[in-house]
């Protein structure tokens, strides 16, 4: 980059917490763009998934998810990023262009910055310990400042979002086209992407919020008793794509903010991918305002010795245009 803005080192830097950010199955579907002014993100539609996420939505909420990692890594070296969401009309897989300019960082961009490489989605029960009020409404606050609203499902709430849930996971198990897919992204020979079979428990019969059916799940679940998690459901207050973008930002200032406090958080969205079922979510949990893009598993980890494994991601130089690309001089 130019004098004056931040050099290849830091901005590397800054992409390699940035894809650290969690996506759809694992698939990373973001390309950068690297110039002389600033960083563009691009959606990458090779990564798509038509059966589990046929209208890509959650691709572009991961990719929303990866364009706030990139800004409070930036922010954490020095930086301040000025975001220009969806910028080209006629190329909608740009989604953003990121200027940047001098700023010192505060407690709280290095408090998240580090979060980054701590966080995991932790996909078993979580222990009784009750959530703290004030660390919910933190969550709530840091999501309402990028635009996202998160309800807290409870009582009847809760009871409906986790029929939805389990409505979903029954469809899912139903549709090969779905199944397939699902393989296709299951890595346990040591792929960068996917979902590794480590990462994963195996399914038990009664569990409100089933994971992911893969083969070979390897994860050791030690808990005996039900999931204690809260379920949080982040929305919007429209549905296009640079809202779900938004969306996006907003899930990654929650979980970096849960793992800054000692929560641990899984994100399920394929429930939401089935047209009638998401309308169950906005009606039976948002109260028909809003559209919900993530639900949240929310809590604490359970008292294990066993550490999750760091899920594998593919290396800056694969997903980064050449930083000296003549087409990325005017970012």
């Amino acid at each position: 980059m130019d004098r004056g803005l931040p050099d290849d080192h830091t901005a590397k830097a800054a992409l390699e917490l940035a894809v650290r950010a969690p996506s759809v199955r694992n698939t990373q579907p973001w390309r950068w763009r690297i110039g002389d002014r600033g960083v563009r993100l691009y959606l990458d539609p090779a990564r798509a998934l038509p059966s589990t996420d046929p209208d890509q939505r959650d691709l572009v909420l991961s990719c929303g998810a990866a364009l706030h990692h990139l800004r409070i890594a930036f922010a954490a070296l020095g930086w301040s990023a000025v975001v220009h969401r969806l910028p080209t009309p006629a190329d909608p897989n740009h989604l953003a262009s990121i200027e940047l300019v001098r700023h010192r960082p505060t407690p709280q961009d290095i408090a998240l910055s580090a979060a980054i490489t701590r966080r995991r989605t932790d996909r078993r029960h979580f222990s009784s310990w009750p959530v703290p009020p004030g660390y919910l409404g933190l969550v709530t606050e840091r999501a309402a400042t990028l635009g996202a609203i998160v309800r807290q499902a409870s009582d009847r709430s809760r009871d409906r979002l986790v029929d939805t849930l389990r409505l979903a996971a029954e469809q899912h198990a139903e549709d090969p086209e779905y199944q397939l897919e699902s393989a296709e992204w299951s890595s346990g020979h040591g792929t960068p992407d996917g979902v590794p079979a480590g990462s994963t428990p195996r399914l038990r019969a009664g569990d409100e919020s089933p994971p992911r059916a893969l083969a070979g799940a390897q994860l050791v679940d030690e808990a005996h008793e039900p999931d204690f998690a809260e379920l949080l459901v982040l929305g919007t207050a429209a549905d296009d794509r640079v809202s779900r973008l938004c969306a996006g930002e907003a899930l990654s200032a929650v979980l970096l903010t849960a793992t800054n406090v000692g929560l641990a958080t899984c994100v399920l969205t394929e429930s939401l991918a089935i047209p009638v079922l998401r309308r169950r979510v906005r009606v039976g949990v948002l109260d028909d305002y809003g559209y919900p893009q993530a639900v949240i598993r929310i809590g604490w980890a359970p008292t294990s010795t066993e550490q999750l494994p760091i899920t594998p991601r593919r290396a800056v130089e694969d997903v980064v245009d050449p930083f000296d690309t003549a087409g990325a001089a005017a970012c």
